[in-house]
């Protein structure tokens, strides 16, 4: 048997221990995760010291910019939650767009806000959204649910100015331009079948638990008069993304050098914005509306309890990922998608989507896989690397699962077993990356 051989073997075991692990015996995913990191890494040959540092840096790594993201989001999302602000949001969607078309509404909105952002933080910014609009509408979680990460997931990776986007235009020499435009055509189209068309299917065959204490949408429908207002709600909870928004815009039109840079840098990192964020749903949400300071504080320290469980499981997937990157596998997987010859374009979403799957990470996914793919262009002369940024970006959507960090926030934020979590998430995201794969190749043809 050849090592590139036995490495995939061992990969596809370790995916399986965790699936026993969690399914048939019964462990906490985090342990199991972890379980599943020593067999992989001692399976792999990796020293044993490297082992457990790769667990370490794996968990540091993850938690390091996630932790404080969630904990100043689930601040944001209680705030909108006490206030009513949510039930505000949500009525006036639903309003707008009707209510048995609520779930389309949620795309839209998951769609511009993924924009700026890396999913985690969408997802925390509209996570109490998603609970309020599917109460208010009445309507299965999954079904408003699946269209927000859906909307999300898809900007996250193909639409510039997103980092991981944006670094696959400078790595391919492609027109940061076209590459909005080529996502947005393609992109939008793959994100309706993943959210609302596959949602509306599978909301009917899955069963979602949220956590209580987490965020609860009233059971009684509260008086117009004592909500928040729609401006001053949209405000708060938009504060964060524009803040990113206008931080982009400044990186792309002004000069590196300036003096005020490392200040708009600053202020438009998600953590800052965040905060800001938070601290300004304080007064508008809080103060504001009647709530003390010791309210504000009591109501904090309930929020966070609801989070650490889901931390630790996150950490452990990113644990997970570092033992992947640090045995050597996402080399190996590399090196037998380049062996194979085929179109850059489909070339290209197969490496990023093999990756994908292995290492969990889609910026690891479209970073890897536009190197790899980048000697191969000298060959196509005619093929607009534009096309080839978001072929990759559409690679790197699909085949979500335990490696990825993404996987275990959608799951333990919605409550959800692991088999219904790979029948929506995982699946969703697949038929997306699908979706936007069609889609690339439909464009070439007409471009």
């Amino acid at each position: 048997m050849s090592s590139s051989v036995y490495m995939l073997l061992i990969l596809l075991v370790s995916i399986v221990l965790i699936i026993f692990l969690i399914m048939k015996a019964r462990l906490n995913a985090f342990v199991a995760l972890i379980i599943a990191c020593i067999f992989l890494g001692l399976a792999t040959h990796m020293p044993l010291a490297k082992i457990a540092s790769s667990i370490e840096a794996g968990m540091g790594g993850t938690l390091g910019f996630l932790a404080t993201v969630l904990g100043l989001g689930t601040i944001l999302g209680k705030m909108m939650e006490v206030s009513g602000g949510a039930e505000r949001l949500a009525r006036t969607l639903i309003g707008a767009f009707g209510r048995e078309r609520a779930h389309w509404a949620m795309l839209f909105v998951a769609f511009i806000c993924g924009i700026p952002v890396f999913f985690q933080v969408g997802f925390v910014l509209l996570i109490p959204l998603i609970f309020s609009v599917a109460s208010a509408a009445k309507m299965p979680l999954a079904k408003i649910g699946i269209p927000v990460v859906a909307g999300l997931i898809t900007v996250h990776c193909i639409v510039p100015p997103h980092p991981a986007a944006m670094a696959l235009v400078g790595l391919l020499h492609a027109d940061v331009g076209k590459v909005i435009i080529y996502g947005l055509l393609v992109g939008l189209p793959a994100a309706i079948l993943a959210g609302p068309i596959y949602g509306s299917f599978i909301s009917r065959r899955v069963t979602l638990s949220p956590p209580e204490k987490l965020f609860k949408a009233s059971a009684e429908e509260t008086p117009s008069a004592n909500l928040p207002s729609f401006g001053i709600t949209l405000i708060t909870i938009l504060l964060p993304l524009l803040i990113m928004v206008a931080r982009t815009i400044i990186e792309l039109v002004a000069s590196k050098n300036a003096p005020y840079m490392p200040f708009v840098a600053f202020i438009g990192n998600p953590i800052t914005a965040l905060l800001l964020a938070a601290l300004l749903s304080y007064w508008t949400l809080g103060l504001a509306r009647g709530l003390t300071k010791v309210d504000l504080a009591k109501l904090t320290d309930e929020c966070f309890g609801p989070v650490a469980g889901i931390l630790l499981i996150i950490g452990a997937g990113g644990a997970f990922n570092m033992v992947i990157l640090n045995s050597g596998m996402g080399k190996v997987i590399a090196d037998v998608m380049t062996s194979m010859h085929l179109s850059p374009l489909i070339m290209g979403w197969i490496i990023a989507i093999v990756l994908r799957f292995a290492v969990g990470s889609s910026t690891v996914a479209m970073m890897t896989a536009g190197g790899i793919i980048l000697p191969v262009l000298v060959s196509y002369p005619g093929l607009d690397p534009a096309l080839l940024c978001v072929a990759v970006g559409a690679g790197a959507i699909g085949l979500s699962h335990m490696t990825d960090s993404g996987f275990w926030i959608v799951k333990e934020f919605f409550g959800m077993s692991l088999s219904d979590t790979l029948k929506t998430w995982t699946v969703s995201t697949t038929i997306a990356g699908v979706g936007g794969l069609v889609g690339v190749l439909v464009l070439s043809h007409l471009v």
